[in-house]
């Protein structure tokens, strides 16, 4: 079974939002008309604490985009941003959600990031959605959303260690820096990801 995955279509990632992933609005229209392929539709939502350690503001002699330690793992300082019960943390009310089959909720734990929706970024704790995978007989992972650098990227290679067949659907994500995200890329084919443009 096949399975999509919609990663952090939240308002604090689009257009105005804290932490704006450029141009992210123009893919909800290709995912809404993605779902109608697929029978299993996960949609992901970064869902912080306040004072979260990944925020810049916690970090007064550190800026955003400064990369510091976080429980031994180099961590991009971001602006606040997808705090729990505000409107940026919200998934995009433009997002088609009536036919979504979970909601996995990841970054909740204060001292650590989680960019995967499997794992947070120390691989210590599970979200679950792997087990909810496997109890819905998946084999099989298509990826879109944002940000194709960041989230989009260690969702799909977690997904390939755990022995999924991985798509990243290219016109369906979008990157905050468009160059790291094409190295990336590199890594993602070179461990047996495929890059899927279209569906039939």
């Amino acid at each position: 079974m096949k399975a999509l995955i919609i990663v952090d279509l939240q308002y604090d990632f689009l257009p105005g939002g804290k932490l704006a992933v450029p141009h992210g609005d123009e893919i909800i229209k290709r995912i809404n008309e993605l779902q109608a392929k697929f029978e299993l539709i996960i949609a992901t939502q970064d869902w912080h604490p306040e004072k979260h350690q990944s925020f810049a503001s916690q970090h007064p002699n550190n800026q955003v985009l400064d990369i510091v330690d976080l429980q031994g793992y180099p961590q991009t300082l971001w602006p606040d941003h997808c705090v729990q019960g505000t409107k940026g943390a919200e998934l995009s009310h433009e997002l088609h959600q009536n036919k979504l089959s979970a909601i996995i909720r990841k970054g909740m734990n204060p001292s650590i990031d989680s960019y995967s929706a499997f794992f947070d970024n120390n691989h210590q704790r599970k979200t679950g959605l792997h087990g909810y995978l496997q109890e819905q007989g998946v084999t099989e992972i298509f990826v879109c959303g944002l940000a194709a650098d960041f989230c989009v990227y260690f969702t799909a290679m977690d997904a390939l260690k755990l022995g999924y067949k991985v798509h990243i659907l290219e016109r369906a994500v979008k990157a905050i820096d468009n160059e790291m995200y094409q190295e990336k890329l590199k890594t993602f084919i070179t461990k047996g990801g495929q890059l899927t443009s279209y569906l039939d």
